[in-house]
């Protein structure tokens, strides 16, 4: 008898469809129930059923999301997006009264990572490498930083690295920081370090005991047009950081590589933090030290990539959860480059 889970969100190339490529890659037998607020969500033809559901931001939100996991005896719930994450986390308890696993982590965890400056601060005082950082209120902040280059990004949220922005020089940075204060962003500024070659992307999984299960990394491939999402010409004269200055998108290719004292830092990391699912921890390897700039405690858009390669984060949590299955600790997976690409499809109304 098929076991049936939800994945909310699925829409786009978001983190929602890449869940459902990797439970997909599974070996359990599953029937795959997914949803979204769009009529042509583009992954609905990837699920057996597919349900239209209001935005996260609705007051009836929660209530049709427990309507549609009672009425189709939903075992465990994947939150697609961020924006549902936040929402589900809030109401947890009420999942777990009808008895529905939601594999995330807690509303804690969640809320500490998802404030980019206090995790920064955070890690900082418990010895870990960060770039430093400054939250900008108004444009008299900016007086207080006198050192270049520098990634300008939301304080929290930007998945897809959105309004993420690099400023070379100080008349950059204002013009910058006026653009996203207008546009209602709350920014941070943080140092950029390291080159384009030294990025890494890193998921740690954790039980809902808090143990680490395993982690993984990969080294990110940003030349192509999918791997970055911005890139400018380095005139800072510091030729360590690269020729190009550049973001990463939200869209992960790369070589998975073996284990090094990144891993080992990550999942420091992910038990400092509580984590009791995944986390994915970004950063690079500046002076031969692990620079984190980013924690997304969540299942992230590197989900389906891992599971090709034999790191079913969604199976392994599902498989101790609901079927009492546990997964060897630092189980083998394989070593090598994932790419990802485009395809079309046609989506009916």
């Amino acid at each position: 008898m098929k076991t049936n889970v939800l994945i909310t969100g699925i829409g786009g190339g978001g983190v929602g469809r890449q869940i459902i490529k990797a439970l997909q890659l599974s070996s359990l037998d599953l029937k795959l129930i997914g949803t979204d607020a769009s009529p042509i969500s583009f992954g609905k033809s990837d699920v057996d059923e597919f349900i239209i559901m209001p935005f996260s931001s609705q007051s009836n939100y929660i209530e049709e999301l427990i309507a549609v996991c009672v009425k189709h005896e939903v075992k465990a719930l994947f939150p697609g997006s961020e924006k549902e994450l936040m929402v589900i986390a809030d109401h947890i308890a009420e999942f777990e009264k009808i008895n529905v696993y939601v594999p995330i982590n807690t509303k804690e965890l969640i809320t500490k990572c998802s404030d980019k400056f206090e995790c920064n601060e955070i890690l900082l005082q418990n010895g870990f490498k960060c770039p430093r950082s400054f939250v900008i209120k108004e444009i008299s902040d900016l007086d207080k930083i006198d050192f270049f280059p520098l990634v300008l990004k939301p304080m929290s949220g930007a998945g897809g690295s959105a309004n993420v922005l690099i400023a070379q020089d100080k008349d950059e940075l204002e013009v910058f920081s006026k653009y996203l204060m207008v546009n209602g962003v709350d920014v941070i500024v943080q140092e950029y370090v390291g080159s384009a070659e030294s990025e890494y992307t890193v998921g740690v999984l954790c039980s809902p005991e808090k143990e680490v299960i395993n982690s993984i990394v990969m080294k990110r491939f940003l030349s192509s047009g999918l791997g970055f999402k911005l890139g400018v010409i380095n005139r800072t004269g510091n030729t360590d950081l690269g020729k190009n200055l550049t973001i990463s998108s939200g869209i992960s290719q790369g070589e998975f590589i073996e284990r090094s004292f990144i891993n080992e830092a990550c999942e420091k990391i992910a038990q400092l933090f509580g984590a009791t699912s995944t986390i994915n921890v970004q950063g690079r390897v500046h002076n031969g030290e692990f620079y984190v700039f980013e924690i997304n405690p969540r299942f992230s858009g590197t989900t389906s990539g891992r599971a090709v390669v034999k790191y079913n984060e969604p199976e392994v949590l599902l498989n101790k959860r609901l079927f009492d299955i546990s997964t060897k600790q630092y189980f083998e997976y394989q070593l090598g480059n994932v790419y990802r690409g485009l395809t079309e499809r046609f989506i009916s109304k």
